[in-house]
């Protein structure tokens, strides 16, 4: 068995959120590797979500963001993240949480929350958009650039698809999943809108 340093426990807890004894058991089971404990804990942050995904969120929390000030604000955001309890919802790390995906909300403009809110006659029309922009591409390769091109639509205009500006190492998905596997309840984002002075 590897000996784990409490110095590597402590940066990988502050790296993914994970409690110490999940740490703890990461590096031991990967054999002090931080990088291959750090995709453990994702993998098993996964898991834990994953089961947890069908319980209700009857109650939530929704925090709000203005760009730059309250005083001189050109963005304002308000986003709605529901969960399973009040003492959840009351949580402060997990209002913080939402407080900084306000704030990509703000930087990032997302149009929708997942790809499956996208209505389905968009996605034709940008279908046919790249359709005609690979036209002169061999024919079996056309539909794999319309799919990946499609990707990158759901990654640029999809809140939970979009790499997390305040942590560029994942996405929104990603980081919800680490909450969800930290805090021990099933949550999402229910809604949130943002507005703009001069659009």
């Amino acid at each position: 068995m590897t000996n784990i340093d409490a110095k590597d426990v402590m940066r990988l807890r502050q790296e993914t959120g994970a409690g110490v004894n999940d740490c703890k058991k990461a590096l031991g089971e990967t054999n002090g590797d931080f990088e291959k404990a750090k995709d453990l804990l994702r993998k098993w942050g996964s898991k834990i979500a994953e089961k947890k995904a069908t319980r209700a969120t009857s109650s939530g929390v929704i925090v709000t963001y203005m760009h730059p000030t309250p005083e001189t604000a050109r963005v304002g955001v308000m986003v709605q993240l529901s969960c399973e309890t009040d003492f959840v919802a009351r949580n402060p790390e997990l209002q913080v949480f939402v407080r900084q995906v306000c704030q990509h909300i703000a930087a990032m403009n997302p149009q929708y929350i997942s790809r499956e809110e996208v209505p389905a006659d968009v996605i034709e029309r940008e279908k046919d958009i790249y359709r005609e922009q690979v036209k002169d591409k061999p024919a079996p390769a056309q539909e794999k650039i319309v799919l990946g091109k499609l990707e990158k639509y759901f990654e640029d205009h999809c809140l939970v698809d979009q790499v997390f500006v305040l942590d560029n190492t994942k996405k929104i998905r990603e980081a919800l999943t680490a909450m969800i596997a930290k805090i021990g309840e099933n949550m999402k984002f229910a809604r949130f809108a943002r507005f703009e002075i001069g659009t």
